[in-house]
């Protein structure tokens, strides 16, 4: 490694790691601020504390690592610039790529750690972070007795307490009410004093109660025994006097019950490129199923309007189709062909057409016709060519040889016709009945009849009928169009976050490409102008970035424009400053814009004279 790398390695990488600590602390302040109404008073301990800040400590790396690169590329060449060491390393003869060529492989490095930490440790770190937030907002808060005032944290008690002394154990007038029976204020411990402590590693509230009075209330048990009726005369009050007594309450409810994972980990945030591909698949083949089933449910819509139309289904659909198809039929082969059973060959397609018309040959009641002789001779001799050597028939005949079998069927005899026997009647005793004939009817009767049936008025159920199925049918149309849309909606999100984990890592590049030439033409280091240039650009970033998601979301752009925007346009605003910063362009500099200003005034001028000096 050259000296001049190694100095601009130096005098970055030590701003990255602070800049970089620092945007993470800050961005993570900024998260934890939305849930601090959430965690304040519920009694975490530091362990849990410890394993929330963490994991969304990585979850916000995504974010921070960009801004990390462009602050501390500012701060880096700024400094360069400042201390004239880049002047002297371009008087040199080192070209400002030369010199920005070993930080580019260093941010290759970060773009590669950036890839990993959006793939693999963002997505665990975010679904630890939400189940165990979701955990403790489900917690009970923790056992907090005021003074003067009633407190309802454990289930079916009311505990008052008006005086609690420093220390936090002793307690002076204390009201217990019991409601653990459900029938109101019939269980009710007064005390002069006590001392409150959990006990059990926390699961059970011990209270020790001195000199007080413990009143119930309830019906006489002969009563209760009897099964008598209840009344206002029989209700009994008892009193009892304690100079010291110890009740325990069960704490378990306030204990955190964590939650199953996999409950949280469909969400597209805590998934990574495999999952989301797999996701994003079956999103997609749902849709082709939603889309499929429209189709095939059409002819049910309406009884006879369309019923025989056909339509045809879009490519992707009848492939589709072909698809589930092959895939709802592979039980049912792997019945019909067993494994280690060799399947027959598939059939050709073949073209079906219908069979020519032959005249019927005249039959014999001796021998069959030669025709029919000679086709029970070819099946018998024809040997199927579908089914190979080795294959087994599908079922087991008797096997005979060609010459017996011809003769077994020549000599088979033909059963005739059973002809019906008609007793016959002399015409002097029957007089044969003929039918009526049926004169054929015109077709101007043909179509009086028929508008007589559409003159008929309809009753209103069937007006009814049919604005039913009317209504069904939009409704169904209605559900299947929302669905799909729904669906559609859903796979535009996967997308997004399937390309969000590349654009952010490429961002440190598009970053990097702001803030280097930058630094090298501001001249300024420290963190007053570069971190204000760095939060500008950020916040273009950002505000590009949320309204290229939200656009692609809604369908109004493309997913790949609506991501890869905001890396698109800073990386080519960082060529342009690369280039000015080649050239020791003064972007940044008063004179530079006076100097353009004075040649406006001047072109303004000298077009003002020219004009003038032509004749009228």
């Amino acid at each position: 490694m050259k000296k001049i790398d190694k100095l601009v390695l130096d005098a970055i990488i030590g701003p990255f790691l602070i800049t970089f600590l620092v945007v993470v602390f800050i961005l993570l302040n900024v998260n934890m601020l939305k849930y601090f109404d959430d965690i304040i008073g519920k009694g975490l301990d530091y362990w849990t504390l410890g394993q929330l800040f963490f994991h969304f400590a990585v979850f916000t790396v995504p974010t921070a690592m960009p801004l990390a690169v462009l602050l501390s590329s500012l701060i880096a060449f700024g400094n360069l610039g400042e201390h004239f060491e880049l002047t002297a390393i371009k008087a040199s003869g080192v070209s400002l790529v030369r010199v920005l060529r070993p930080i580019f492989f260093f941010v290759l490095v970060l773009t590669a750690f950036a890839f990993y930490a959006n793939n693999d440790l963002v997505p665990k770190s975010a679904l630890e972070a939400y189940s165990l937030l979701y955990d403790i907002k489900q917690k009970k808060p923790a056992l907090d007795l005021r003074e003067g005032a009633f407190y309802n944290g454990i289930n079916d008690i009311s505990i008052k307490v008006n005086k609690k002394f420093p220390d936090g154990i002793t307690l002076k007038d204390v009201i217990v009410y019991d409601h653990r029976k459900n029938d109101g204020n019939k269980e009710v411990t007064i005390a002069d004093s006590g001392r409150m402590q959990t006990i059990l590693n926390e699961r059970y509230l011990k209270f020790e109660l001195f000199n007080g009075f413990n009143y119930t209330e309830g019906a006489s048990n002969e009563r209760e025994v009897v099964g008598q009726k209840r009344n206002r005369n029989s209700e009994t009050l008892s009193r009892s006097k304690f100079a010291k007594t110890q009740v325990v309450f069960d704490l378990s409810s306030f204990q955190m019950d964590r939650t199953d994972k996999k409950w949280f980990q469909s969400n597209r945030i805590m998934r990574n490129l495999g999952q989301l591909d797999g996701d994003i698949d079956s999103i997609r083949r749902e849709i082709l199923n939603q889309r499929l089933n429209h189709y095939l449910y059409r002819p049910s819509y309406f009884s006879y309007y369309l019923r025989k139309d056909t339509t045809i289904m879009p490519l992707e659909v009848y492939k589709h189709k072909l698809y589930r198809d092959s895939i709802n039929s592979l039980p049912y082969r792997d019945k019909m062909h067993p494994q280690g059973e060799q399947q027959p060959p598939l059939p050709a397609k073949v073209i079906e057409q219908p069979p020519a018309k032959t005249e019927k040959p005249a039959t014999t009641t001796e021998q069959p016709s030669t025709t029919a002789t000679a086709k029970i001779e070819k099946k018998v001799t024809e040997k199927p060519a579908a089914v190979k050597k080795d294959t087994a028939p599908p079922t087991a005949f008797k096997k005979l040889d060609r010459p017996r079998a011809l003769e077994h069927v020549r000599k088979r005899p033909i059963k005739k016709p059973a002809v019906k026997q008609e007793t016959r009647k002399t015409e002097s005793t029957v007089k044969p009945v003929l039918p009526a004939k049926k004169l054929p009817m015109t077709d101007s009767a043909f179509r009086a009849k028929v508008d007589s049936v559409f003159k008929i008025e309809p009753a209103a159920e069937v007006w009814q009928g049919a604005a039913n199925t009317a209504r069904q049918v939009k409704s169904q149309v209605q559900n299947a169009n929302g669905s799909i849309d729904n669906y559609a909606t859903e796979l535009r999100i996967f997308e997004i976050q399937w390309h969000k984990i590349f654009a952010s890592s490429f961002a440190c590049i598009a970053m990097f490409l702001i803030g280097a030439p930058l630094g090298a033409i501001i001249k300024r280091g420290g963190l007053g102008v570069p971190f204000l240039v760095s939060i500008l650009f950020f916040i273009v970033y950002y505000v590009l970035t949320m309204q290229g998601e939200k656009l692609a979301k809604q369908g109004n752009l493309s997913i790949i424009a609506g991501v890869w925007m905001a890396d698109i346009l800073l990386f080519i605003t960082g060529l342009f400053f690369l280039r000015q910063a080649r050239v020791d362009a003064r972007l940044f500099e008063a004179d530079f814009y006076s100097v353009i200003v004075d040649k406006i005034k001047r072109w303004f001028t000298q077009k003002k004279q020219r004009n003038q000096s032509q004749p009228v």
